[in-house]
Formats: C-alpha cells, structure tokens, sequence
C-alpha cells in the first residue's frame, strides 16, 4: 500500500508505482490519497500528468489544525489497513499523511517503508520536522536520498541494515517528465521570455503567518521585481493568509510582481527550467533547482537538504531584507557558480533501487496479513 495527501507526495509515488508494477516481481498495490491537498490544481491534476493510477480510496480529508488532520487521517487510514491488510506500507515525504498512516500501520504490525528519510533541519518549530523524526524513528525500512541522511540517521541510533542510500525519487520523476515540460506552452501562455523572468513559491506557516516576516519578504520582493519580473504561482494557503493579514494592497504595490493561480507539474518545471532564478521556501524546489542548475534562494533559516547548498545552486538566505537582496543581485549580475553535475545517485533510477531493496527484504509468502492486531 502506497500513502500520497499532498503535491510532493504525487511527483515522489508516481515512480515508485512505475517501478513495483514493472518489476520481476509479482507486487499489487493499493493507493491511497488522503486528500490533505484536496484542491483540483494541488492534486488530481498530478495523477494524469504522471500516469498515476486512480486512486484506490480517496479518503478526502482536506484541511484543518495538524492535531484535527493527522487524527482525521489515522481514524480513516486504520479502518483500511484493517480491510485490505496490506504486506506493507509506503509512505514518502514528511506531511501529516504521512507520520499519520505510518503511527496506524506500525500499530497494526504492518511493516513501514520510509522514501526520503533521515532528512533533518534541527529546527523543531517546522511541523514538518517532527513528523520526519516520528516517522523515521518507527519505520522498517529507510530510503535516503542524500549522503546527510545518512549520517543523521546513524547519529540518531537506527540500525545499519535498515537504512539505504537509493537516491531521489523526486528527481526520477523531473528526469522523466523533461521533454513533456520542453513542450509545455505556460511561457508564451504568460507572455514569457526563458531567462527573463523569477520564479517565487511561497508556503510556509512560519512564513505567511507571521505577519512581520511574511511584509519583510513582500518589501524585498518589491526591490527586485524593479529588476526582474516575479511569477507567483500562489498556493491556497497561503491566499488565505494574505486576506487574514491584509496583505493585498501591499502586494498589489508590486508592479513586476505577477501572481498565477497553481500550476500542474508540467507547467511548473517548464517555468523552473527556464527561469533565471527561483526563490522558495519548499525543499523539493531547492531539490529540482539543484538538478536543473538554476540559481535558487531558500527563504528560510535552514535547510533539511543541506546537498542543495553544499553541491548545488541554493543559498539559504533567510527572511531579512537586505538578505534576500543583496544574494538576488548577485545571481542577476551573474556571480553564481553552477555546479558540473548533480548530487550523487540522482540519476533518474532511485524508484528501481528502492523496489529492489523492497522485493528482497518482503518476502512474497510470509504472512503479516496474520499478525495484525485488532486491540
């Protein structure tokens, strides 16, 4: 069984169901999407840009407070697990889908396979770190994409056998879909030059709902779209934000600032490939920036993919003005050094590396179907 809830989640299962369903050995899968994303351009879209099959049960959660979600979500997954008691459990990621499904099923005994695991910002404030850290600490199988998850998990004591280093689904999926983005029209659709423009993506609570830090990165947004116009596709939350903080009157300040409602995925890595620089505060843009080397600038304190800065184009700079900025300047004015080739392992590959591993550890005839506990 395979858990996706939100935008990642889609472009990181889509390769590994490509991969079970091609391999030698006789998997089934089962596919649940919790619907934590539930909006049309946040998620259905994915499943037929990337092949996905339809999934198998569409729970329909939507949003709420992460203790309202993540017990939504393991009320619905556990009366699941129970029908269709599955040999074991995929999750990917680091949303409330997935420590949820992941608390359900080692409860029930079921084996928890972890894709993107041992990833760490050491910043417990992002909601997102405490479910790495639960998930990871509760898992059977753990599926690293980069070499400091590696240590990280050392570090914190998981067995050496659990743990392998496969590689970036994530990155499977950009290396598949590159000609189908080469095609996409979103450029001349929005009247684009390649190289002219940036690309912003914006989303975090810890940046758009502080009022203070999100109007900081509004007032740098203003001095560098008088240089570069910004594209903004804007996620749902954090329109809402804008209206709570009222906020659309400074933005609607920002001449060069062009907002767009969310893209498919195909469209947006087209605007990535083609953009002169990106600014985010989502760990899979610093991961696809990376790969496609294009300047990229995190704005937040830290990263959990410290690779993207250390081998790659990110610079994590920050919420501060003068920041922001004066690193904007410097990837215009072309002071960005590139790197030659991507982290290693991201190759396109890490799906069928990951099955691999899956097909030797799960044993086709052992029964964990029995060991379910209904208590």
């Amino acid at each position: 069984m395979l858990v996706a809830g939100a935008r990642p989640n889609f472009i990181k299962v889509a390769p590994l169901i490509h991969a079970l369903l091609r391999s030698e050995t006789d998997f089934s899968t089962f596919l649940v999407h919790t619907g934590q994303h539930y909006d049309e351009a946040m998620s259905r879209v994915f499943f037929d840009e990337l092949r996905i099959p339809r999934p198998d049960v569409d729970m329909g959660i939507g949003s709420g407070s992460h203790a309202k979600q993540t017990a939504a979500i393991m009320v619905g997954f556990e009366a699941i697990l129970l029908e269709q008691r599955p040999h074991a459990l995929i999750v990917v990621g680091d949303v409330n889908s997935t420590v949820a499904s992941s608390l359900v099923a080692v409860k029930l005994g079921i084996p928890v396979y972890h894709i993107e695991a041992g990833l760490r910002s050491f910043d417990r404030a992002m909601p997102e770190e405490i479910n790495r850290i639960v998930t990871d600490s509760i898992s059977d199988l753990l599926f690293v994409s980069e070499e400091a998850g590696l240590d990280n998990l050392r570090r914190e004591g998981v067995a050496e056998e659990k743990i392998h280093f496969v590689g970036n689904v994530m990155i499977d999926t950009l290396i598949a879909q590159r000609e189908n983005a080469a095609r996409s029209t979103v450029l001349d659709r929005l009247g684009l030059e390649s190289q002219e423009y940036a690309l912003l993506t914006l989303h975090r609570p810890s940046n758009v709902d502080a009022v203070e830090r999100f109007r900081d990165i509004l007032e740098a947004l203003k001095i560098i779209a008088a240089s570069v116009p910004i594209i903004f596709p804007v996620h749902p939350r954090t329109l809402e934000q804008l209206a709570r903080h009222k906020l659309q009157g400074e933005l609607a300040s920002i001449g060069g600032l062009r907002l767009v409602s969310p893209l498919s995925y195909i469209d947006f890595l087209r605007l990535e490939t083609d953009a002169r620089l990106v600014l985010t505060d989502s760990g899979g843009v610093q991961e696809e920036t990376t790969f496609l080397r294009v300047p990229c600038l995190t704005l937040r304190e830290n990263t959990e993919r410290p690779v993207t800065a250390l081998e790659g184009t990110n610079s994590v700079v920050g919420t501060c003005v003068d920041s922001i900025v004066s690193r904007t300047e410097k990837v215009l004015n072309g002071g960005v050094e590139l790197p030659d080739a991507p982290p290693p392992l991201w190759d396109g590959h890490a799906a069928e590396r990951i099955v691999a591993t899956i097909a030797r550890e799960l044993k086709p005839h052992e029964a964990y179907r029995g060991k379910i506990s209904l208590c």
